[in-house]
């Protein structure tokens, strides 16, 4: 017997038809809920997919930003400290002793009576 192949013959009866189409209606509802399972996941991981690119590009926009910021913050601080000088240098120039002070020192004027020697600005041999 076991090495005889058992054949069971089918009844072809009302009940077995409506049987069979019970079975294939199982079989496409499932291939239908298989193929909207896939075709949702292949939409949530484009979804995700999308939203990750998105997300780390602004990241890296983020940290642009905050580089340049950096840089004016420090471009602004030079600046504020360049404004001080040049405000201190305008207040000094108001007062007319230190601009004859500076037109002495750089353009040799003086005063009358008064000679100017130029000596180099060498280290002296003693």
């Amino acid at each position: 017997m076991s090495s005889e192949e058992k054949t069971i013959t089918r009844l072809d009866s009302n009940y077995m038809q409506q049987y069979d189409a019970y079975i294939e209606r199982q079989k496409r509802k499932k291939q239908r809920l298989i193929r909207r399972l896939v075709l949702f996941s292949i939409i949530i991981a484009i979804a995700i997919g999308s939203t990750a690119v998105y997300h780390f590009n602004q990241r890296e926009l983020q940290a642009e930003k905050i580089e340049q910021y950096e840089q004016l913050k420090e471009e602004l601080a030079t600046l504020e400290k360049e404004e001080a000088y040049l405000t201190e240098e305008i207040e000094l120039l108001q007062d007319e002793d230190y601009v004859l002070d500076i037109a002495r020192t750089n353009y040799f004027f003086s005063k009358e009576g008064e000679q100017i020697f130029k000596i180099p600005n060498e280290d002296p041999s003693y």
